[in-house]
């Protein structure tokens, strides 16, 4: 298209448009300074993947600063996502900044609803330990089927200024196909069970959610913060996480936990079945983990 020519069209159109429009363009007025103060806008931004996938010799290493450094490390990673084509755009992850009264900014990620439970990951990684001079390879985890269904991440500064770190609030309503451990390597990961696998620990059919079946609340940015930081006690220093007493009139949040079926398969001891397991009511009240 001729660049010129597109241009002077677009000019036509616009003052076409003005003088049609002319008696209610003339109502535009300025705003005092006093009007512009009480106008207040909204961060975000919204967004979708489609047809994502990545994988390789990527790894991750947690080295603690104990004696002889032991580490846990994650490799060979893999992570891709299916899509749902009709809902690419009207229902897309949602990236917010919203502010608190007194309080400090918060940025919040928002899961897509995923009512068609179209969205969904896979993941698998090799893991290790290395530890008092030895080197532990323990296996492929491997989870199938991951679907998100709302829920989100929210992060903020700790309001104890005293406090470093990040803190942050956690909704999950999460169902997975299978969660699975081969402590003799990955084989087919997109195989729940297959003849080749000799040895595994499976989990199938993993729900959690709320007790009302919305998202589970398990940290709140405002009422029940977590935090993620470095602490140093007595000289030896930690990766600390941690969740906090909620302040909320009505307590922790309620989730549930269902899960179909927890399996061992062994060409050693032998298989074992057993079963399904549900807890119908959890509270998360406090939390505080150091990992060394």
């Amino acid at each position: 298209m001729n660049t010129r020519f597109f241009c002077m069209a677009l000019a036509v159109c616009l003052l076409a448009t003005a003088s049609a429009h002319g008696s209610s363009m003339s109502l535009a007025r300025e705003l005092e300074d006093e009007a512009l103060s009480q106008v207040s806008g909204q961060d975000g931004l919204a967004f979708n993947l489609r047809g994502f996938a990545m994988g390789g010799p990527l790894t991750l290493t947690y080295t603690s600063p104990d004696e002889g450094n032991p580490s846990l490390w994650f490799g060979n990673l893999y992570l891709s996502r299916s899509d749902d084509l009709d809902a690419t755009f009207t229902d897309p992850y949602r990236l917010n900044i919203y502010g608190r009264p007194g309080m400090a900014d918060v940025i919040e990620l928002s899961n897509p609803l995923n009512a068609n439970s179209l969205l969904k990951w896979q993941f698998a990684a090799d893991f290790g330990v290395n530890a008092n001079g030895t080197a532990f390879n323990a296996g492929t985890l491997i989870l199938q089927d991951l679907v998100f269904q709302g829920g989100g991440l929210s992060i903020t500064t700790p309001a104890d200024p005293n406090v470093q770190g990040v803190a942050f609030g956690l909704a999950l309503h999460v169902d997975i196909g299978n969660l699975i451990i081969r402590p003799r390597g990955a084989d087919d990961i997109s195989v729940a069970n297959p003849d080749t696998v000799a040895e595994q620990l499976s989990i199938s059919g993993i729900h959690l959610s709320g007790a009302n079946g919305g998202a589970w609340a398990l940290a709140d940015v405002t009422t029940q913060p977590g935090i993620l930081n470095a602490i140093t006690e007595n000289g030896q220093s930690y990766l600390h996480l941690g969740i906090d007493w909620s302040s909320s009139p009505n307590g922790a949040p309620v989730g549930s936990l269902v899960i179909d079926n927890i399996s061992f398969k062994s060409d050693v001891t032998g298989n074992l079945n057993l079963g399904s397991s549900r807890i119908n009511t959890i509270q998360l009240q406090y939390l505080d983990v150091k990992f060394r």
